[in-house]
């Protein structure tokens, strides 16, 4: 599914983000949301999210 759109993601979801940090490398990072950061329905560069461990960055990829 499209990381871009916010309504293809929910709290509870498996997705794959890219923090800040890791932005150059494209090093992903696996974890569940638990809060959505991004208000607009779309966003070019990936939804922002919080995951449930508090790490902050932007669906790659959904997994659930």
């Amino acid at each position: 599914m499209n990381g871009t759109i916010r309504v293809n993601i929910q709290a509870g979801a498996r997705v794959k983000i890219i923090l800040k940090k890791d932005q150059k490398t494209g090093i992903l990072t696996e974890g569940i949301v638990k809060d959505l950061l991004t208000s607009v329905p779309k966003h070019h560069r990936g939804i922002k999210v919080r995951l449930q461990d508090g790490q902050i960055g932007r669906v790659q990829e959904i997994l659930e």
